[in-house]
């Protein structure tokens, strides 16, 4: 059974953006930004320093035409090619519905005709109700400096003033997100299993795509296990060239050359797939390690290491260069014991714990022991626990497909979707309740009370 690939990516035709007033920067100490005039606008933007901006999304909700036309055409920009932006119109009560979802973007653009008390107060309540991970990005028609700082107070990321330019836009974006060449921009999360055959590359694998399917963002699985990894397997994406290639030429690894090394799985999943040759030596070095470990970073939001149960240098450097750690551990003896060395030796190299996914649990006729047992010796509480399910995951390998994709119902669905979700740092969505038939007479009984 061979997965099907749908790639969709239709961006906007290039249109002009009508002219606007710059973006105000942040305010310097002492210093108040000024406005550019419209004749240097293009050379300030032309001289700004380039910046690598990831595999992220933007949501944008405009209320101009003249905004939403500027906005899809930097959606066709080259330097945001990387980028998945949607354009729609509703203003602030749409960022407010969007901010509220599991699948809030990296970015909130909205925009608003409010005057400046109507817009602090607005924007200040979407700024509070978004996730943590999310910016949010204002544009408004109010060019007043003290405005701009109260905004940032209330978490407002950026404050444009309207109309906005293609270029401004994209400028905008490269410095919320954007990091220049040799900086950080993702998370880089390391799977490692307690012992062979514990479940790990299928653990990294079903979160990542959770992770990809849920937020709609970015997400690289990088498999360095280079002789027996089975990430192409478990995407059913079998290729020549890959995580191999990059280790060898670390000083040729630019956004190019990664991206001819990868390989789309879906519209948000990428994978650096291993070679898995056993007639080839591969000597791993410290630096090459790290150089692709920072291309990672600065190529998408959240890169997904999936480790090789081996202690090698260049693995224990892995660890602890990774943003978090999953740690998955068989209900025995042996993987008590190896887990609890990894979690000392994270201990006193990071001060923090991995997350602990105890896997295979319940599984008939198998002496194992307990989760309390475990969380106990360990002194860590489990993040997940999955129980045996044989037929469930057999099918789901050799069909090539991730646990959700062959059943949602799997218990093991929702909980890799969790994981996800706590490890990209956000929240669980609540279940939108039905609104109470006597909601309106309870509104109205509210404002004469007020009055």
């Amino acid at each position: 059974m061979t997965r099907q690939q749908e790639f969709r990516r239709q961006p906007a035709p290039a249109r002009l953006a009508s002219p606007g007033l710059v973006a105000l920067p942040a305010p310097a100490e002492g210093r108040s930004p000024r406005k550019l005039p419209a004749c240097d606008r293009s050379r300030a933007d032309a001289s700004a320093p380039a910046r690598a901006i990831p595999s992220i999304s933007i949501q944008a909700y405009c209320e101009a035409d003249s905004t939403a036309a500027a906005l899809e055409a930097a959606s066709a920009d080259r330097r945001l090619a990387k980028v998945h932006m949607e354009v729609s119109g509703g203003g602030i009560d749409a960022a407010m519905v969007a901010c509220t979802e599991a699948r809030a973007p990296n970015v909130i653009v909205v925009e608003t005709t409010l005057a400046r008390t109507q817009m602090l107060a607005r924007l200040g309540r979407l700024a509070e109700r978004c996730d943590p991970a999310t910016k949010v990005m204002a544009i408004g028609h109010v060019n007043d400096i003290p405005l701009y700082r109260e905004l940032i107070k209330r978490g407002i990321a950026e404050y444009l003033i309207g109309p906005v330019s293609t270029a401004q836009f994209i400028e905008a974006v490269a410095g919320l997100c954007g990091a220049p060449v040799g900086g950080h921009a993702g998370r880089l999360i390391a799977f490692v299993g307690a012992k062979g055959g514990t479940g790990s590359s299928t653990v990294c694998h079903n979160v990542a795509w959770a992770m990809s399917e849920t937020l709609k963002s970015e997400v690289v699985v990088a498999d360095l296990d280079l002789a027996f990894g089975t990430v192409g397997l478990n995407f059913n994406h079998e290729t020549m060239q890959g995580v191999a290639e990059a280790l060898q030429a670390p000083e040729r690894l630019d956004e190019v050359s990664l991206d001819r090394l990868l390989t789309r799985c879906s519209q948000h999943l990428s994978i650096l797939a291993a070679p898995v040759a056993l007639d080839r030596d591969f000597d791993i070095s410290a630096g090459a390690c790290r150089a692709v470990l920072d291309a990672l970073r600065q190529h998408a939001p959240f890169a997904a290491l999936d480790l090789p149960h081996a202690w090698t240098p260049w693995l224990k450097q892995v660890l602890l260069a990774a943003d978090d750690i999953v740690l998955t551990a068989a209900p025995d003896l042996a993987n008590l014991r190896n887990a609890k060395n990894l979690i000392d030796l994270l201990e006193a190299h990071n001060g923090r714990q991995p997350r602990l996914v105890i896997n295979m649990t319940r599984r008939r006729k198998r002496p194992e022991l307990t989760v309390e047992e475990l969380s106990s010796a360990l002194d860590l509480e489990p993040a997940l626990v999955v129980e045996y399910d044989g037929e469930t995951f057999g099918i789901a390998a050799n069909n090539g497909q991730m646990i959700e994709e062959y059943s949602r119902k799997a218990r093991a669905a929702q909980q890799f979707r969790a994981l996800a979700l706590a490890l990209a740092q956000r929240a669980q969505p609540k279940a939108a309740s039905s609104p109470s038939p006597l909601a309106p007479i309870l509104d109205r009984l509210r404002v004469r009370v007020h009055l």
